[in-house]
């Protein structure tokens, strides 16, 4: 017998603090990219910095996983979350060749995307805490 649970309204969930880092993390990578231009320590973070985005999407799939199989939801999250490790990998293969004419915009996309997939789950918790459609 299977049994479907939901979140709490109100409280924040794994893939919501998933999501959250992943921006959090692009972010710390495009303000040390910005530093590569004008410090040595900006590679060191910058370095430290891809192996800790890599791990968010990382996160971000085992979230969208872990969220979908118990609640029987939609697994629509997980293809999201798969994508953006694709394109996390594809960074980081980039960032080890030095194709900064490629690694930049794809950067930029993805902290956009990233931006975006947390305005979503932000607006729909959100609505879900108030009472109102997103």
């Amino acid at each position: 017998m299977a049994t479907q649970t939901t979140a709490v309204p109100g409280r924040v969930t794994f893939p919501q603090v998933a999501i959250a880092l992943q921006t959090l993390a692009l972010f710390f990578q495009a303000v040390t990219a910005g530093m590569l231009l004008s410090s040595s320590l900006g590679a060191v973070l910058h370095d430290a910095g891809s192996k800790v985005m890599y791990g968010a999407s990382m996160l971000y799939v085992l979230a969208a996983i872990l969220a979908w199989r118990p609640g029987g939801g939609s697994p629509r999250p997980i293809l999201y979350a798969s994508g953006f490790l694709v394109l996390a990998s594809v960074q980081v293969a980039l960032g080890i060749a030095h194709v900064p004419s490629l690694h930049v915009p794809l950067g930029i996309l993805m902290f956009g995307l990233s931006v975006l997939a947390l305005a979503q789950v932000l607006s729909t918790h959100l609505s879900k805490r108030t009472g109102t459609r997103p």
